[in-house]
């Protein structure tokens, strides 16, 4: 892929050359003297310009040359040289008629596209002069279907996590449904715009879920400000990306009549300035593809497009349309904040499927991708940006042109509010907050403020209470202080769909007491007895490395996930844990909230969370959009507080029902976990100490210096008990190898005679035939109430 990449930009001389006729004369330009002096210009020898030519299409590119070479060129010859050409690029939501003709108006839209959509296709059909000149004309003819097939994929959900997938966790979501062509009529008494239904339709969503439902009129018909709270998996997303739309595709409408009015009494003008935005926007547009296929790689590998401004230059492609012109005028109308990475990518692709028809160009701001591609991607002038505060507040502390003028932004989103303008986090954040409420304040901005959690409150313990100035909080008083903070002014439609526990009614809750060592032993048995997509979580990094490891020894494949991972990684784990149907993904709260994967049937909190809103939206991850799903809580002797805590906040009225664990199989799993657990420190501290000492030397080393013995970690052992302890480590892993072999849940013989029934009954193992973990615990709440009865 790189090698192609780099073809691809290394002949982008040879393509301008010959999408160029000249007309005039190349001539020579004055150097100043003086320059000559400095020797990084000792090599220049002449500069010469060309203001005095045309732009040609491709298809005449072949007959220019044949004019060059011979005046008297057949007809055969001109069609053996077009083949070298490559084929025309495709524009999102557009074909080319089969016979590729030469005439680049020569488009067929084959989907039924909005106005905007329409203006989009003239755009893309006047910007195939200029696609052709800077497309690659290496002689094998993969390279351009290639392109036409990351286009493709962009048309749907573009992927912005690895160059060779386009699909990753939010496909699976978003392409449930084989119905392409679904009823959406219980959509339409909710004011959804015609485009978006399209979409909905060929998503397969029939009908709107009751968030969706209460929030749409409002937010579209009334123009409220919307404050939402409803249970996890409930579709809060398109409850705010829908009227979002809406509001871009309304902007749009009433800037396109102003537009054609000045394109009328510009025509000139435009002939020859409005070019030069077309060549920058085909430019961008082609760099910014290589951009996202290229994922983390360094900027190094990618050139940005040349652009020249063109005088005296002729088109062939007809009048220019208003979107060109409007391009350099078009603002950030649409902000998203979301306090997590992962949410941000997975809120962009549900955005671009629903506005798939629109023609609304997005785009992602976060940290851990080169903020310089980030800057490219701006000066495409995306309509909807989605963010995290860091990279956002950076970006606009950096004054660039599309962030400069957020008084026009016409919706502001901050998905899981709560988290957000928590005290403490975010400080970029109520920066931001800041300059949007005062400095750059827009009076008809709309404000949506989602979260599963948004109005639970906590119990004030009674110390505060007591004080002088001490308030009681309330849902009311909460939401006043948010609405305070984030800076909603008018009075704004309030919807609350939560229940009284603040989990879903599908989710169930289980629990297991143990000491803080033996957490290790039950987390092992579950997954071995259980096994299906499981999310671990704990509250420390340093937690989750560990039970990497651990778990990784035991053979059980884990994929971890937290905040010193390096982005990409993190967004192909997601990806890889989506996949697979049995999985395990030891993760940090970095993945609590929002994110929407699919068929996760089990949620264990290895270490019980610090709050009850944590609790709430980790065991959200499971039990989505009406599924069942299990909460199991593994509480030592340290997580009691934290226990009692949530049981208090979310008013549990019944306690929560102990998890069934069998205990005869207990001592074969502590035995493989302490072997693995010695195992595990052994490669923990070897690595340590080696990666520890080899940075001594290498200081040591860079200084001259030489290092005493008692410097190194672990003091720097003899040969021999290196190679002694590399033969323990050697047959601990053996003895692990052969106890793995062996089956753990062995069903014992409890007859006396083997043959008594006429054949020799075999002991099954209980794994391949295990029952799921919410049957056994549904079976054990069963026996309870026969008991009590």
């Amino acid at each position: 892929m790189k090698g192609k990449k780099g073809r691809r930009f290394k002949s982008s001389f040879k393509l301008k050359r010959k999408g160029i006729e000249v007309i005039g004369e190349w001539k020579t330009v004055q150097i100043d003297p003086n320059l000559l002096a400095d020797e990084e210009f000792k090599d220049i020898v002449c500069l010469e310009e060309l203001t005095d030519y045309r732009l040609v299409s491709s298809s005449k590119v072949g007959k220019v040359k044949e004019k060059r070479k011979a005046e008297s060129a057949s007809e055969v010859s001109e069609e053996e040289e077009e083949p070298v050409i490559p084929p025309k690029k495709k524009k999102k939501g557009l074909r080319s008629k089969p016979d590729k003709s030469a005439d680049p108006n020569a488009t067929e839209v084959d989907v039924p596209i909005g106005v905007e959509a329409k203006s989009k296709a003239t755009e893309g059909a006047n910007c195939k002069d200029h696609g052709d000149v800077t497309e690659s004309t290496s002689s094998t003819k993969d390279v351009p279907k290639k392109k036409k097939k990351n286009k493709g994929s962009q048309e749907g959900l573009p992927s912005v996590t690895s160059s060779k997938k386009v699909k990753n966790w939010t496909t699976e979501v978003l392409s449930a449904s084989t119905d392409h062509k679904a009823d959406v009529s219980a959509w339409k008494d909710l004011f959804v715009p015609e485009p978006v239904l399209w979409a909905l339709s060929y998503l397969g969503f029939s009908a709107p879920t009751p968030i969706q439902a209460l929030a749409l009129p409002s937010a579209i018909r009334d123009n409220m400000d919307v404050l939402g709270a409803a249970e996890t998996g409930s579709g809060k997303t398109l409850a705010f990306a829908i009227p979002m739309i809406h509001s871009v595709l309304q902007w749009q409408k009433s800037n396109s009549s102003t537009m054609k009015n000045g394109n009328v009494s510009k025509e000139v003008h435009q002939d020859h300035d409005g070019t030069r935005w077309e060549n920058e926007d085909e430019a961008e547009k082609l760099t910014h593809q290589q951009a996202e296929d290229s994922g983390d790689e360094d900027d190094g590998t990618f050139t940005t497009g040349c652009v020249k401004v063109l005088e005296n230059s002729e088109f062939e492609s007809g009048s220019m349309t208003h979107t060109v012109g409007s391009h350099k005028k078009r603002p950030l109308l649409g902000l998203v904040l979301t306090p997590t990475r992962e949410l941000a990518v997975q809120v962009k692709h549900h955005i671009d499927a629903v506005a798939k028809f629109t023609g609304i160009k997005t785009a992602i701001l976060v940290g851990g991708m080169a903020p310089q591609k980030q800057e490219r991607v701006l000066n495409r002038k995306p309509e909807i940006v989605i963010a995290t505060p860091g990279r956002l507040w950076e970006l606009v502390k950096e004054r660039h042109p599309h962030l400069s003028n957020l008084r026009q932004l016409r919706c502001l989103v901050i998905d899981e509010a709560d988290r957000m303008v928590e005290k403490g986090h975010f400080l970029e954040l109520s920066q931001l907050l800041e300059i949007l409420n005062d400095s750059q304040y827009n009076p008809h901005r709309q404000t949506f403020v989602f979260s599963a959690t948004l109005t639970l409150v906590h119990q004030t313990p009674s110390r505060v209470l007591q004080k002088k100035n001490a308030k009681k909080m309330d849902k009311k008083t909460k939401l006043e202080l948010l609405m305070e903070k984030v800076g909603i002014k008018a009075k704004p439609k309030v919807i609350d769909l939560t229940r009284k526990e603040a989990t879903v009614e599908t989710l169930t809750e289980t629990r297991i007491h143990c000491n803080t060592n033996e957490k290790d032993y039950y987390l092992y048995y579950f997954l071995l007895q259980y096994p299906g997509r499981t999310m671990v979580f704990a509250n420390s990094i340093d937690c989750i490395k560990r039970l990497t490891s651990l778990l990784t020894i035991l053979n059980c494949d884990p994929l971890p996930l937290h905040a010193n991972m390096h982005q990409k990684q993190r967004l192909k784990n997601l990806e890889r844990f989506a996949e697979r149907e049995s999985c395990v993904l030891l993760t940090t709260d970095v993945a609590a909230r929002g994110l929407d994967i699919p068929n996760v049937q089990h949620v264990i909190h290895y270490q019980v969370p610090r709050t009850s809103e944590l609790y709430v939206h980790r065991s959200g991850r499971t039990a989505r959009a009406a599924n069942e799903g299990l909460s199991l809580l593994l509480i030592g002797p340290d997580d009691l507080i934290n226990f009692r805590k949530i049981y208090k906040t979310l008013e549990k009225t019944e306690e929560l029902p102990f998890f069934p664990v069998e205990t005869k199989c207990m001592t074969s799993i502590k035995e493989r976990v302490n072997l693995a657990r010695q195992i595990e420190k052994a490669e923990f501290f070897n690595s340590r100490a080696k990666q520890h000492n080899s940075w001594l030397q290498q200081a040591a080393e860079a200084l001259e210096i030489d290092l005493d013995d008692d410097m190194f970690m672990g003091r720097k052992p003899s040969e021999q008990e290196e190679s002694q302890k590399q033969k323990m480590l050697k047959g601990m892993k053996k003895q692990l190898k052969h106890m793995l072999s062996q089956p753990l849940f062995k069903v014992l013989m409890k007859t006396k005679y083997p043959t008594q029934s006429g054949k020799l009954l075999l002991p099954q193992t209980s794994v391949g035939t295990s029952e799921s973990a919410l049957r056994t615990v549904s079976k054990q709440q069963a026996k309870r109430k026969k008991s009590n009865k």
